[in-house]
């Protein structure tokens, strides 16, 4: 079969289009033909070496296909079953063994690619308003990077919560992206500073939580749009890891709150992973929140997706489909 792997960290060209051997499920494992695969900033952290992996590694921890075989242990999934994972890596494959845990049942009807786009930036949203931060109604929030791919989802569910959105944006296509998934206003921050737009836009108070995916370009200025005892949510590094933050710093702008979350821990047991993918499938079923898949690759030009990803090319989101 075909994969792509990594033998050495740097750049997208380091991302090697191979032949390996087709990969045999252990005990409560199962291999997935690969329908689709999703592209995501975690995996250029895994090909950078920001977050370290053992090498050689297939890259990719999002995907949807058909189950093709199950391990001894499994018996809740036959071949033929449609599943889709996430945050487990492998997905750049025409077939990936994965835990039989770690896989949740697509419902019928829904499109497979829509799928293995949803798994991780729906569940990501899903735990960021839910849990980390349980957003209320009324209650007025910052979201960077609002017409990429997590954040047009993100401030679609943060409006079906009944929040006041003021999203960012780095071109007029992307703010666009952003008005249209609901975003109340939008700030060019490549035209104005956030900060003194934010302001501006709440009268001097400020928002009560930022959902920040972007990291080092933005995390220092978050701090300076949050009302007192307000949370500054880092959940992604897209600019780079942000820098540290003094606790007595956190003090002085307002008591206020840093949390640096992650979707695996969110969905630590089978119990909260079936959950929080059964409400995002479902949102996206009833229509309440809509994917935007903005461009496929064939899985033989993953380095260009990481390019194209890692310019800022991607108005939505963007997947690797097996031969």
């Amino acid at each position: 079969m075909k994969a792509v792997r990594i033998h050495a960290h740097g750049g997208p060209e380091v991302l090697q289009y191979e032949e390996v051997p087709v990969p045999t499920p252990g005990p409560r494992e199962v291999r997935v033909k690969v329908d689709a695969a999703g592209l995501n900033f975690l995996d250029t952290y895994h090909r950078t070496g920001l977050y370290q992996v053992s090498l050689p590694f297939t890259p990719g921890s999002e995907a949807a296909g058909v189950v093709d075989a199950v391990g001894p242990g499994v018996d809740d999934l036959r071949p033929g079953d449609r599943v889709a994972w996430a945050m487990y890596p492998g997905a750049y494959a025409e077939y990936a063994v994965v835990p039989a845990a770690r896989l949740v049942p697509v419902p019928e009807g829904l499109d497979a690619h829509i799928a293995a786009a949803v798994m991780v930036q729906g569940m990501t949203a899903h735990y960021l308003t839910h849990s980390t931060y349980p957003l209320r109604a009324g209650r007025t929030v910052l979201v960077h990077a609002a017409g990429g791919g997590t954040g047009q989802i993100l401030v679609q569910v943060c409006k079906r919560l009944g929040a006041v959105v003021v999203g960012t944006a780095s071109s007029e296509e992307k703010a666009r992206l952003a008005r249209e998934a609901g975003a109340d206003h939008v700030i060019r921050y490549d035209q104005e500073d956030f900060v003194e737009a934010v302001r501006r836009i709440t009268g001097g108070r400020g928002v009560d939580v930022v959902y920040d995916g972007v990291g080092r370009a933005t995390a220092e200025k978050d701090l300076d749009v949050l009302q007192p005892r307000g949370y500054l949510v880092l959940f992604g590094n897209a600019s780079g890891a942000p820098p540290a933050i003094s606790p007595l710093t956190l003090m002085a702008k307002g008591s206020l709150f840093v949390t640096r979350p992650s979707l695996g821990h969110y969905t630590a047991t089978r119990e909260e992973l079936l959950e929080r993918a059964r409400a995002v499938f479902g949102w996206v079923q009833r229509g309440e929140v809509r994917v935007r898949i903005a461009r496929t690759y064939p899985l033989a030009a993953a380095a260009d997706a990481h390019r194209a990803l890692e310019s800022r090319q991607l108005p939505g989101k963007a997947l690797l489909l097996p031969p």
